[in-house]
């Protein structure tokens, strides 16, 4: 990776409380400009204090963290500016209107008045018609969304989403999904923390992994699905037909059904099998392919570590 690329630099940072145990135990990682990171873990692997840190809201135990050129501890400022953060709890003046709560944020900054740059953004999270309205009269998806322009309004290079579809219904999840593709496509690199395995699969260009405060692995999110996305071949066969054994090498093993169940990764070795069935004249009456999901592999990384 260039390191011209990279906007963002985690350098063995941990993490130790006082009153607990180890939050984050010595993570590295680096992200590269316009980039789409998802970052999965179950609750208490360390992805919020890794965040804050980053944020500059915990001190970290150990470690370094460069923002776009600028060190989180002594150029806090500059690295700050560079950051928009979405947290995942809605927090927001009730009776606070929409674009006052824009300017106020980019205020806070000290980013001078530009009215046109949040009429382009409310715009773009569809909020530029509610831009009068008191935040208490939006719906639970306008106030997420509320939350991403507020951490827009100062124009930040990096934006964090910590799990920002949290209780929001699928049809607008999906708005979010396309939020998010608009802002990469606008130049922001995004990392995003959720529990919908589905929302990385579907927006994500790498993948992490957070289990017990380590860094598990991080991967691009389609070399991630070829090297351990296996695929599922189940047969159907004619009534009372079992396998000769001559097709025991492919190793195809009996469900409770009565179906077969052939695991693989290569389309030639599908082929193969394929080519045998015919020549041993197997009758198939179905057949069916089913890819292992993004959450079967986090699931079992997270279970058994790296060597999934």
């Amino acid at each position: 990776m260039d390191d011209t690329d990279i906007i963002l630099s985690v350098d063995g940072v941990a993490k130790t409380y006082a009153d607990g145990p180890k939050a984050l135990d010595s993570v590295s990682l680096s992200i590269r400009r316009g980039e789409i990171l998802a970052l999965l873990g179950p609750n208490g692997a360390g992805k919020t204090t890794l965040i804050s840190i980053i944020c500059g809201l915990v001190s970290p135990s150990a470690g370094s963290v460069i923002v776009d050129g600028h060190d989180i501890v002594s150029d806090y400022r500059a690295a700050r500016a560079a950051i928009g953060l979405v947290p995942q709890e809605v927090q927001l003046e009730p009776f606070e209107k929409v674009l006052d709560a824009a300017r106020f944020s980019r205020g806070l900054f000290g980013k001078a008045r530009d009215d046109a740059y949040l009429q382009r953004m409310l715009t773009a999270l569809s909020l530029w018609d509610k831009r009068r309205s008191e935040v208490k009269a939006l719906s639970g998806g306008m106030k997420r969304r509320v939350l991403i322009a507020k951490a827009l309004a100062h124009e930040p290079r990096i934006l964090f989403l910590d799990e920002p579809t949290a209780g929001v219904d699928v049809e607008l999840r999906k708005d979010m999904w396309a939020v998010v593709e608009e802002l990469r496509s606008n130049g922001v690199t995004i990392i995003l923390t959720t529990h919908y395995i589905e929302e990385a699969e579907a927006i994500a260009d790498r993948v992490g992994i957070i289990s017990g405060g380590r860094l598990v692995l991080v991967e691009e999110k389609g070399s991630l699905m070829r090297r351990l996305g296996r695929r599922e071949l189940v047969l159907t066969l004619g009534d009372g037909e079992d396998l000769p054994p001559a097709l025991a090498r492919h190793g195809l093993s009996r469900s409770a059904d009565g179906t077969f169940v052939y695991t693989f990764t290569e389309e030639g070795s599908l082929a193969a099998l394929l080519a045998d069935l015919a020549a041993a004249g197997v009758t198939v009456r179905d057949l069916e392919t089913r890819r292992r999901s993004l959450e079967d592999i986090f699931v079992e990384l997270v279970k058994n570590g790296a060597d999934a």
